[in-house]
């Protein structure tokens, strides 16, 4: 069985984790803890990793079972398909959530104008500007080296 993303109604990740847990669907909604201030009091409060979002581990025939649930809009894309994540991501969350102490986080896309590191390949270790983020591709200026790197993924 594969994991896929749904994508929820704003604010309503943990009620739609809640109603499939209850429907015997295996789903998974990341929480961090965060102190909120409002103006007569401070509260911890979970608030999920990922703002509208909810990982869901099914067959892929069953994938039209979370419609059951109010709040589900859609499933996650990624070039056409339903977006896939491998066990190995969820386990790395799940473990980064329990061993870390986090106050603060927050998830972006990459855009241009990024400063990033690249962790592996050739060009590991070199820092890069990102140029261009397109559906198929990067391109990334090395100015190091003195060049752009495109690297298309899939």
């Amino acid at each position: 069985m594969n994991w896929y993303v749904v994508y929820t109604k704003p604010k309503w990740e943990k009620k739609v984790a809640d109603k499939l847990n209850q429907l015997g669907i295996e789903c998974y909604c990341p929480l961090i803890t965060q102190v909120k201030q409002w103006s007569d009091r401070k509260k911890k409060v979970e608030t999920p990793l990922f703002n509208s979002y909810v990982f869901v581990q099914l067959t892929d025939s069953d994938r039209n079972f979370v419609f059951q649930v109010a709040g589900v809009v859609r499933y996650l894309f990624w070039l056409g398909k339903p977006a896939i994540v491998k066990d190995q991501e969820i386990e790395i969350i799940k473990k980064s959530l329990k061993t870390a102490n986090i106050s603060d986080i927050s998830v972006s896309a990459i855009q241009v104008g990024d400063k990033i590191k690249l962790e592996s390949g050739a060009f590991s270790n070199q820092n890069a500007i990102v140029q261009e983020v397109s559906n198929n591709y990067y391109t990334l200026v090395l100015e190091t080296l003195g060049c752009i790197l495109k690297i298309k993924y899939k």
